[in-house]
């Protein structure tokens, strides 16, 4: 293995970097005259929405594909004639962490020790800190397909790290994965940035990583849209932020009418009202017919994100972003969320075993009519496993579980199918189909037909701006319209009761309002939402929260209930974020959380 750790000068120069690819819609500019720097011993962030380029422009620095033109210099080297001296001191984790799942912890390290000429004599001394570090030491002869994805993640940095590398190079590595991995992660990447000096590059869509970076750079369309230290941005942002609230409002029937709101750059919902972001340095005007509350705020990376980006694009959206709805749905009741009456989902003492495992354990709660509650958890929680018990994909061992008020716990939920949407993790989408077809399959499998199907499908395709784009495979869309496409199959049949499942793992901050939008707006016609996420923010979205951890319910409330319950003399505000953890670590099951499937 080579021990060269870089020449003096920038870690990573790049020079006017262009790639291109064909498109059914014409040539698309990937990268666009790319150009910045990376100073040797610190974390820089790519940070961009759904089709900015973060991806390609990982891929080309690290030799899966080459530039149409620019000049690179990676570690003080040219990759078009010392690419081999550069990958031998180069480390890269892709989106999906890069591991073999029918190969055990050892092995997939062993993999990567081979790839990288790491001597066996070297190799204990290596692996020791990062087993140490990752928290991976018990596991080392598990197959890696049988950890949860927060253990996925750390094995993909450890391994990425093995052979010491002088620039470590991560595709979005914490998509998909738990508050508590991703601090986790951090933790780690802090430590071998100060131990090793290694030069780190990270393409994320979680805006709020963006404040642990020495220096970020902002992709938007393949172009660079701002380049520096993240509270430069931030400080751009000062006096553009402000809360609005109104008594006895849920934020999420705030926030639609705050959109609408002339000079507002962006909205979102949070625990304690509606998160404003204005392009001038001043309140929201608003009518006499919203007499809101407006507290300005501090500002905060993701906020300056939202500004400069609307800066740009006043009037249109980005690539990949979900879009506002146009007009009303077509089903639902229009009754909004039910007051009495029987839930649409009842869960009592619900559990499930895969032998010795308690996957999920006693677990209590129901979903009201027109609500979205909100499953969070560490990965390994049990949320999916929940989940695929309400869909019907898998039998309680043991407890009750009513679904508009059938008991449905001995496996009869087919019974039920027509009235139920479920939107997975992995969109189930079938790629080699185009938009249409896919539409036209998923409605064809609920029995719809003749006029009823085309009018349904066009209806969606317009509803969700996917018309442009019908002809197109679904397996080349951008991760946004995948997105907008998994909720169009899902809700096809127009389900009374719709299942997510991590909807938004990846997607950018923008495609994630958007989504959230749409799904208020169905929940309001009086549809039941039962969704997990990871995303804290979003999860603000809902109107109620259940925390869960090894199986158990640990927390249950809105989510100003649970930030309350979460308060101490030490922190009187606490995030949703800061009280998850909390929860955990109270239900003393933090350390353990996400180290079984």
């Amino acid at each position: 293995m080579a021990e060269d750790k870089g020449r003096p000068g920038p870690a990573l120069r790049i020079r006017n970097l262009v790639r291109t690819f064909r498109t059914p819609r014409g040539i698309l500019r990937a990268l666009d005259d790319v150009s910045f720097e990376v100073a040797p011993g610190t974390i820089t962030g790519i940070i961009g929405p759904d089709g900015a380029g973060k991806t390609t422009l990982m891929r080309i620095l690290a030799g899966i594909m080459e530039p149409d033109s620019g000049t690179m210099e990676i570690l003080g080297r040219d990759p078009r004639t010392e690419m081999a001296a550069i990958l031998d001191n180069l480390g890269y984790m892709p989106q999906k962490f890069g591991l073999y799942e029918d190969l055990t912890v050892r092995e997939n390290m062993d993999l990567h020790a081979d790839l990288h000429g790491v001597p066996l004599e070297r190799r204990a001394a290596l692996y020791a800190p990062l087993l140490r570090m990752t928290a991976l030491s018990p596991f080392i002869g598990r197959l890696s397909g049988k950890l949860s994805g927060g253990m996925k993640q750390k094995l993909g940095t450890a391994c990425s790290l093995v052979h010491a590398p002088a620039l470590l190079l991560l595709d979005e590595p914490t998509v998909g994965v738990d508050p508590v991995s991703r601090r986790e992660l951090w933790e780690i990447l802090r430590t071998e940035v100060g131990k090793s000096s290694t030069t780190l590059l990270v393409s994320t869509a979680y805006m709020d990583e963006a404040e642990k970076f020495d220096r970020v750079v902002i992709l938007y369309n393949g172009k660079i849209l701002g380049e520096g230290p993240p509270q430069d941005f931030v400080s751009e942002a000062t006096g553009h932020v402000f809360l609005l609230s109104l008594p006895d409002t849920p934020p999420r029937r705030l926030e639609p009418e705050i959109a609408l709101l002339p000079g507002v750059a962006d909205c979102s919902g949070s625990e304690l009202g509606v998160r404003t972001v204005t392009l001038s340095a001043s309140p929201p005007s608003l009518p006499p017919t919203l007499p809101a509350r407006i507290d300005p705020t501090p500002p905060v990376f993701e906020d300056a994100f939202m500004l400069r980006l609307a800066r740009k694009t006043t009037g249109t959206g980005g690539e990949g972003a979900s879009p506002s709805p146009k007009k009303e749905l077509s089903w639902g009741t229009g009754q909004g969320i039910g007051k009495g009456g029987e839930p649409a989902i009842e869960i009592r003492e619900l559990t499930r075993t895969f032998g010795n495992f308690v996957a999920v354990n006693r677990l209590t709660f129901s979903v009201g009519r027109g609500e979205i509650f909100g499953l969070l958890g560490a990965n390994g929680a049990g949320k999916t496993t929940t989940f695929r018990m309400l869909a019907g994909l898998l039998l309680p061992s043991s407890g009750t579980l009513r679904i508009d008020s059938r008991d449905v716990t001995g496996g009869n939920v087919a019974a039920l199918r027509g009235r139920l949407g479920y939107m997975s993790q992995k969109f189930s989408l079938y790629a080699q189909l185009t938009v249409l077809q896919n539409l036209i399959f998923f409605s064809s499998a609920y029995g719809m037909g003749g006029k009823r199907q085309r009018d349904r499908v066009e209806e969606l395709l317009e509803f969700f701006d996917l018309t442009p784009f019908k002809n197109e495979s679904s397996g080349l869309l951008p991760l946004g319209f995948r997105q907008r496409l998994a909720l169009a199959a899902s809700i096809m049949h127009e389900p009374s009761i719709l299942l997510l499942d991590e909807p938004t793992s990846g997607v950018d901050p923008v495609a994630r309002r958007e989504f959230w939008r749409v799904i208020s707006q169905i929940s309001l016609r009086g549809v039941s939402v039962l969704v997990t996420t990871h995303f804290m923010g979003e999860a603000t979205a809902c109107d109620r929260l259940a925390i869960m951890a090894q199986g158990r319910l640990v927390a249950l409330g809105s989510p100003r209930e649970i930030t309350e319950s979460a308060k101490t003399p030490q922190n009187l505000q606490p995030t949703l974020e800061e009280a998850f953890i909390l929860h955990l670590e109270k239900s003393g099951t933090l350390e353990a959380a996400g180290a079984q499937k």
